[in-house]
Order: structure tokens, then C-alpha cells, then sequence
């Protein structure tokens, strides 16, 4: 199929989204498929508020919608709720084209955590932006009943997968590592006020805290917590020694969606500790894995009980191939599914539709 895939969340950012979304492209086109990536780098843009790293594009539906209409797309998927989603989805909707949405960001604690905005209209804004979909594609089945409790109904599973062959126990520890004091306790992700890494910080737990990523946080957590090494962003294999050379993954957000960071680290061989919330829920659930708790400190020192093996053994029932397997089932069903409904204009008070 000739997919056209909309998305404000692309390369050179890193996180999750990227990650998912760049993977999915590669096992397409590996597939036959051929992808359009609609993305910020395509237009003119503008550095998010509080985020500059991430690019507002500055896209009209009609630029958007002659992307699509030139390269005569089959199927068209918006992965994000940003200025270019809303232009694919006026674009697709003024037409009557059928399209699928994904839930990747969960905008409304992200907003209310950087701006106080009130969590009520950022969701009664997602739900009517993902209403006119075929289908949402989302990566949990917790994240899907916590939707349907917002009135975002019609979801599909898009689980995750991970690269065992990088990620995996044996690497040597990096350099870095040398003299810590154990156990090493490894938090990995966007280093960002949503992201909770206070509670993990001002743990009172044996060890070294390590934290590896970047993001706008970074600069004044290094500097309140000196006892803390921050690694700042890695990647590739040596993203992967970190992991291995570490003796415990904490993951202290209660705002993920899923966490690719959970898989990687268990793949490596790393148990994990994390609070009961969406993403651990799923990912951790009760494999034995790793240990959830409303008190993290003692999630930590329960979960440094487990043999690493327990949690190899649970990162391989995630599978890229599924993951693609399972976007591709939703992107072709809603392709075929005939015309969609005209919808109500989504209005402007989301900041990333401005």
C-alpha cells in the first residue's frame, strides 16, 4: 500500500514517538509498502514554548493536502495532535477520506504540569480531534479504557516491540560506570518535569543514581542533585552498555503512555521498579519482571531482589513484528472502510494547534 503517515513528532527529536513511528516506517517499507512521512522538517517552523527542541510547523491543510493528493496515497494515518495532524485532518475530512489517529502523548497532564491547564479541556479537545477516525490506534489496553472514559471509543491495540539483538545482558559496563557505588539504579528518557524524576532523585536507597537523556530539565536537575551522574542523551550501543552495566531500571513517570525505555531496559536484563500507573501496568504487569508500587523507594529494594533473567524473559514477548503487524491491519481495514463522516472544526485552545 502507499501510506501517507502525518506526524509532528519526527527526527531529530528523540523519544518514543520517533522511535515507534520511524521503526514502523522501516518494517513497512522492508514490506513493500511505500510511506510518505509527512513531517515538521517539510515547512517553515517554530520552536514549541517550553520545549524548543521540538519544531511547530507552520503547514496550511492545503499544503498538507497536496502532499497526500501528489504522492496518491491509499491510506492516511495521523500519529500526532499537532498543527500538521489538524491540517491532515481538515484536509481528510473536507474530502471525506477515511483515516486512522494514534494516542502517543498524554497532552492533558503534559499541559496541566507545564502550564495548569485545566485536564478537562485538554481531553474534551482529544476527543472530539480523534472522533471522526476510523480507528485510534493505542499501545495499552489500560491507555484504552482510561480513552473510553474520555469518550475516545473505537481504539485498536498498537503494541511496541524491542531490538533484542542491541538491547541485551553482556555488553561491558561503560567507562562512566567505573567506581560507582552499587547497585546502580538507571532512569532513561526525556530529562522533562513530566516526566516525575524528583521521585526517583530524592530516593533514600543505597547505590548511584544515573540518569541518561536530555531535555529541559536537565540543567537545573544536575545542578540540585550533584550526587546524582547524569549521562546525558546516548544512543545505539552505547545506550545499550548503560543498560547492561546497570544493576536496576526505575521508572518514576506516571504520565508514559507505554515506555519503550521498560522494554529496552528489561531486554538488557535489568528488573524494574515503577509506580502502578499506565505503561507499567501493561508493560511490567504482574510477569514477575519487576515490582509496582505507590511507594517507589520500596519498589526499588523489592525489585532488586529479581534474577535478571525473569526480566529478559518478559521483553521477548514484545515484538516489532507484531507491533507493525497489527498498524498495518488498522491503516488497511480503515483504507477499505469507505468514505468518513464530515466532522465539527476542531477548535484552537490546545497550545500545539496554535
Amino acid at each position: 500500500m502507499r501510506l501517507a503517515l502525518v506526524t509532528d513528532a519526527w527526527t531529530p527529536q528523540v523519544n518514543g514517538v520517533v522511535r515507534t513511528l520511524a521503526t514502523t516506517v522501516a518494517y513497512l517499507e522492508a514490506q513493500g509498502w511505500e510511506v510518505l512521512v509527512v513531517s515538521p522538517d517539510r515547512f517553515r517552523s517554530l520552536p514549541c514554548p517550553t520545549y524548543p527542541e521540538i519544531r511547530l510547523a507552520l503547514a496550511s491543510p492545503g499544503a498538507v493536502g497536496r502532499l497526500i493528493r501528489d504522492f496518491n496515497a491509499d491510506a492516511l494515518h495521523i500519529a500526532t495532535e499537532g498543527p500538521l495532524g489538524l491540517a491532515a485532518r481538515r484536509h481528510a475530512l473536507r474530502l471525506g477520506r477515511p483515516f486512522t489517529t494514534s494516542f502517543h502523548t498524554r497532552f492533558p497532564d503534559y499541559l496541566a504540569a507545564r502550564f495548569r491547564l485545566p485536564p478537562a479541556l485538554t481531553w474534551s479537545w482529544l476527543a472530539r480531534f480523534h472522533r471522526p477516525a476510523r480507528a485510534v490506534l493505542v499501545a495499552t489496553p489500560t491507555l484504552a479504557r482510561e480513552l473510553a472514559r474520555h469518550g475516545i471509543l473505537h481504539t485498536r491495540p498498537w503494541s511496541r516491540g524491542v531490538d533484542t539483538r542491541l538491547f541485551r545482558p553482556g555488553w561491558p559496563a561503560p567507562v562512566a560506570y567505573r567506581g560507582l557505588e552499587r547497585p546502580i539504579l538507571l532512569s532513561v528518557g526525556r530529562v522533562a518535569v513530566e516526566k516525575n524524576l524528583e521521585a526517583f532523585l530524592t530516593l533514600n536507597v543505597p547505590g548511584t543514581k544515573v540518569v541518561v537523556g536530555d531535555g529541559p530539565a536537565l540543567a537545573d536537575l544536575r545542578a540540585r542533585f550533584p550526587q546524582a551522574l547524569f549521562l546525558g542523551a546516548l544512543h545505539g550501543e552505547e545506550l545499550a552498555r548503560a543498560y547492561a552495566g546497570a544493576d536496576l531500571f526505575v521508572f518514576p513517570s506516571r504520565t508514559d503512555t507505554f515506555g519503550l525505555v521498560l522494554l529496552e531496559a528489561m531486554a538488557s536484563g535489568l528488573p524494574v521498579a515503577a509506580f502502578p500507573v499506565p505503561g507499567p501496568l501493561d508493560v511490567v504487569a504482574d510477569s514477575g519482571a519487576g515490582v509496582l508500587d505507590a511507594d517507589l523507594g520500596r519498589a526499588v529494594q523489592q525489585a532488586l531482589k529479581i534474577p535478571r533473567a525473569a526480566a529478559v524473559l518478559r521483553a521477548r514477548e514484545f515484538s516489532w513484528e507484531r507491533s507493525v503487524e497489527q498498524f498495518a491491519e488498522a491503516v488497511r481495514a480503515a483504507a477499505l472502510g469507505g468514505p468518513t463522516q464530515r466532522a465539527a472544526p476542531v477548535p484552537h485552545p490546545h497550545p500545539l494547534a496554535a
